[in-house]
C-alpha cells in the first residue's frame, strides 16, 4: 500500500513537471515574436506612451504607422522617430471618433506598408472633475475614443489577421477599467467597456492565432497631464491630478511601461497590469469589491468639492496651472513632457 502511494506521488510529481516544462516551452515560443519587418499601427502615437511604444518598435526594425489629430504634433513625432533611426514611419492625421476615419486609416496603412501585424489601440482622452459637473458629452467623447475607435480598428485589421492566422492586438485600458476612481467617472466607464471588449475578443480570437492583450496601467509619467480636461474647481482639480501623476512611488515611467507592454505582446499575454499600486488595488477589488467601493468613497471626500456653474466649463490642464503644479514636485512629469513631445501651444478646449 505504501509502495503504491509512493508510486502515485512520483507519477503526480512527474506529471506536474511535464506540465511545467510544456508551459515553459509554450511561453518561450510565444515570446519569440519578432518585430523586425512587422507592420505596427499605433493610435495616439504622436506623443506620450504611444510615441515611446513607437520608438521601441522602430528600434527593433518594425515598420511603424502612427496617427493623431494634430498634424504639427505628428510631424514632430516623425522627426523624433527618424532621428532615433526608424527606417520607415507613416504618419496619418485622423479623428478617431469618426468610424470612417478609423477604417480609412487601416486601409491607408495597408496600402502603404501591407497588412497590419500589430495594432495598438492607445488613443485616449481624460476628463477629471466631480460628478455634478459631468454631462452626457463627457461620456460620449470618452466612449467614442476608448471603446468605439478601438472596436472599429479591431474589426478593420481582423480579416487579414484571421486569414494569416497570426496577429497581435494590444488595447491600452487602465486600472480605472477595473476599479472606478472618483472624479474620473466618464474615463473609468469607457475603460471598463474597453476591458470587457478586449477580453471578449481575446476569448474568441485565440483559435485564429490572434492574441489580444489588455493593458491596465496605473499612473504613468508620460507627460500627458497638461492635456487632460478638468472641470469643477479647475486649479485644485488639476493640482491633485498633476501631482499624483508625478510621484515616483505611485507612478511608472513611460519607457518602463512600453517595455513591459511589448514583452507582454510578444508572449501573447491576456492581461498586463502596470505598477504596484494598480496591482494591489485590482487584487483587493477582486477579493473585496464592497470594501474597495467604500475606500473610494473615502478618497472622494479628500478631493475638491463641486462648485457653481463656472465649474461646468472645460479647461485643459495647461490652462489651470498653479504654484503647486509648477513646483519641483512635478519635475518628473515636466521631464517626460520634454522627452515625449507633450509640450504644446494648443488653444483652449472647445466649449
Amino acid at each position: 500500500m505504501k509502495q503504491q502511494s509512493s508510486r502515485s506521488t512520483w507519477l503526480k510529481a512527474a506529471g506536474i513537471g511535464a506540465a511545467v516544462a510544456a508551459a515553459a516551452l509554450w511561453a518561450n515560443r510565444r515570446g519569440s515574436y519578432d518585430l523586425r519587418g512587422r507592420v505596427v499601427l499605433i493610435t495616439g502615437g504622436s506623443r506620450g506612451l504611444g510615441l515611446v511604444l513607437a520608438r521601441q518598435a522602430a528600434a527593433e526594425g518594425a515598420r511603424v504607422a502612427i496617427c493623431a489629430r494634430d498634424a504639427d504634433e505628428l510631424e514632430r513625432a516623425r522627426q523624433d522617430l527618424a532621428e532615433a533611426g526608424a527606417a520607415e514611419v507613416l504618419t496619418l492625421v485622423r479623428d478617431l471618433s469618426d468610424e470612417t476615419a478609423v477604417r480609412t486609416l487601416v486601409s491607408e496603412v495597408r496600402l502603404q506598408f501591407g497588412p497590419i501585424d500589430v495594432l495598438i489601440n492607445n488613443a485616449g482622452i481624460i476628463t477629471g472633475g466631480p460628478l455634478e459637473h459631468m454631462d452626457v458629452r463627457d461620456y460620449q467623447e470618452t466612449m467614442d475614443i476608448h471603446f468605439w475607435a478601438a472596436l472599429h480598428a479591431m474589426y478593420a485589421v481582423l480579416p487579414d489577421m484571421k486569414k494569416r492566422r497570426e496577429g497581435r492586438i494590444i488595447n491600452i485600458a487602465s486600472v480605472g477599467g477595473k476599479v472606478s476612481v472618483p472624479h474620473l467617472a466618464p474615463y473609468c466607464a469607457s475603460k471598463f467597456a474597453l476591458v470587457g471588449l478586449s477580453e471578449g475578443f481575446r476569448a474568441e480570437l485565440l483559435r485564429y492565432g490572434v492574441y489580444v492583450t489588455t493593458v491596465c496601467p496605473g499612473l504613468m509619467r508620460t507627460g500627458s497631464a497638461r492635456h487632460a480636461v478638468v472641470k469643477g474647481q479647475h486649479v485644485l482639480e488639476f493640482a491633485w491630478f498633476m501631482i499624483s501623476d508625478s510621484l515616483p512611488a505611485l507612478t511608472v515611467s513611460a519607457e518602463y511601461a512600453a517595455r513591459q507592454i511589448w514583452n507582454a505582446a510578444r508572449r501573447g499575454d491576456a492581461e498586463l497590469i502596470l505598477g504596484l499600486p494598480a496591482k494591489l488595488i485590482s487584487l483587493l477589488h477582486g477579493v473585496a469589491p464592497g470594501s474597495v467601493a467604500n475606500l473610494m468613497s473615502w478618497v472622494n471626500r479628500t478631493l475638491p468639492d463641486a462648485t457653481g456653474p463656472a465649474g461646468d466649463a472645460r479647461r485643459r490642464g495647461f490652462e489651470s496651472e498653479s504654484a503647486a503644479t509648477e513646483s519641483w514636485v512635478t519635475g518628473l512629469t515636466r521631464k517626460a513632457e520634454r522627452e515625449n513631445n507633450q509640450l504644446n501651444d494648443h488653444p483652449p478646449y472647445p466649449a
